[in-house]
């Protein structure tokens, strides 16, 4: 049986990206491992008590928030397939990503693109760029929609 990881950032192009992994779950006749991660507010290793206050606050409600979501997708995706899995963490999403890929013996990444700029990339960064370039496994990147791209 194939693993399919399958990176999720509640983000537009979400549902496009867990829509084409089912469908290729389902010709491979494989499982689903839906992994989102969350990156805590980066707090620039001050010792500043109240900042370390919020930081956690702050992680603590997109924890929550992000657990009610999974839970509602894996209902729908529990529908459509057998073989779910709902993973939530918290950390650098590559490094999460390329972890979770391999301590499950992923066949494939499915993970959606935004569609951003060249300059946003440069200066932001992207989570498709780095996991593409350090994946082991082959790596499915899902366009946004011709509307998504257009707005």
């Amino acid at each position: 049986m194939k693993t399919l990881l399958v990176p999720i950032d509640f983000s537009d192009v979400t549902p496009r990206v867990l829509e084409r992994a089912t469908e290729l779950a389902r010709a491979l006749e494989g499982r689903l491992v839906v992994l989102h991660v969350i990156q805590p507010p980066v707090n620039l290793s001050s010792s500043d008590p109240i900042l370390i206050e919020n930081t956690a606050r702050i992680t603590a409600a997109a924890e929550k928030a992000a657990d009610k979501n999974l839970e509602r997708l894996e209902k729908g995706l529990k529908a459509d397939l057998a073989d779910v899995e709902v993973v939530r963490l918290t950390g650098a999403p590559v490094a999460r990503i390329l972890e979770q890929a391999a301590l499950r013996s992923a066949d494939f990444i499915v993970l959606g693109s935004h569609g951003h700029t060249a300059v946003y990339e440069l200066l932001v960064g992207s989570t498709a760029h780095g996991v593409l370039k350090k994946a082991a496994c082959p790596v499915i990147i899902v366009p946004p929609s011709a509307e998504q791209r257009s707005a």
